[in-house]
């Protein structure tokens, strides 16, 4: 997910506006450290503009 981010130009504080989630969360989450549901997978994917397959590489 960092990777993908990145290369959108993107920071974890416009994922987080983008869809109403906590700075901690998303962060633990590139960070491996937090467990996902397809539902927020499938958010963060069309926040990032990618497909839910590009993203779980």
């Amino acid at each position: 997910m960092r990777d993908i981010r990145l290369e959108k130009g993107m920071s974890q504080g416009d994922i987080c506006r983008a869809l109403n989630l906590d700075p901690v969360y998303i962060s633990n989450i590139e960070n491996g450290k937090q467990n996902l549901t397809i539902n927020t997978m499938e958010k963060i994917a069309k926040a990032l503009n990618t497909s839910l397959d590009q993203l779980l590489k």
